[in-house]
């Protein structure tokens, strides 16, 4: 595994292709989760924010040349499918789930 590049052989689950720098990344967005869980308007806030950088990274994976450079995360159409599905649900969550149970808490 290398530290970031798409030349990292790493593979999770034999399917998404991963680097150190990959992992830190998904370890500082779940430190962050659990930290901003903590209260319903931080939860909504964690869900829209962290929809919106994952489809961010979506639209990245599809626009770079995945054997280039600009491949430093490392990402690979599996990832680029997660990242949308993630994006997509966790938007979706945050924009209609929490509305009417934060509003209500913090009255």
């Amino acid at each position: 595994m290398t530290f970031a590049g798409h030349e990292s052989g790493a593979m999770l689950l034999g399917v998404f292709q991963v680097s150190i720098l990959h992992n830190i990344v998904h370890l500082l967005f779940g430190a962050a989760g659990l930290i901003m869980g903590r209260t319903a308007t931080q939860s909504r806030y964690f869900l829209i924010g962290g929809g919106a950088v994952y489809l961010v990274l979506w639209l990245y994976g599809l626009l770079i040349d995945q054997a280039s450079t600009a491949n430093f995360i490392p990402v690979n159409t599996a990832d680029n499918w997660l990242h949308a599905v993630l994006g997509l649900v966790m938007l979706a969550a945050g924009l209609l789930l929490g509305r009417g149970s934060a509003e209500r808490r913090d009255v």
